[in-house]
């Protein structure tokens, strides 16, 4: 399913870089790192205007002073049924806590899956609020992050408090 309407975004600071938040018709559709991975083309982010998103910085600015551990945004998301269903399953990871692709696969209901969750997960359009950085390898080792495995593990140690994992 590709997202129609009115398309607005705006560019945020962030302790891990810029970000682009994008809205359709005023709920945020996007959040994006600037050398993301499956990053849509700048054109389609539509004209700037940061008016849509100042509960979004809110909330990012909370999370990156560590005030906050879980989002409450209203969200609207493309992609396919699977994608979707992939999506709002990352939303119940908890704050700090990793699972496996296997295991989310599992929890959606097709755990011969696992491969196609990676995909999907690889392709969540409104990263770090959507925690798709939570996601780790059968192992337990970080795999694939479309904002880098650095950024990955910085969210990561971050959120579970190791010390010097400041992000700022």
């Amino acid at each position: 399913m590709t997202l129609a309407g009115h398309r607005t975004h705006t560019v945020v600071d962030s302790p891990v870089g810029p970000l682009t938040l994008v809205a359709a018709d005023g709920t945020l559709a996007g959040l994006y790192m600037r050398r993301q991975r499956h990053r849509p083309p700048e054109e389609t982010f539509g004209e700037p205007d940061p008016e849509p998103f100042t509960e979004v910085v809110e909330q990012l600015r909370a999370y990156f002073d560590g005030r906050l551990t879980a989002f409450e945004l209203p969200m609207v998301f493309g992609g396919t049924a699977f994608q979707r269903r992939v999506w709002e399953a990352l939303r119940d990871i908890p704050y700090g806590e990793t699972i496996t692709y296997g295991r989310l696969a599992d929890r959606i209901g097709q755990p011969t899956a696992a491969r196609a969750v990676g995909l999907a997960n690889g392709k969540n359009p409104i990263g770090i609020i959507v925690p798709c950085h939570r996601v780790v390898g059968s192992t337990g080792d970080l795999t694939g992050y479309g904002g880098g495995l650095a950024t990955k593990r910085r969210l990561l140690d971050f959120e579970r408090g190791v010390a010097g994992a400041c992000l700022f």
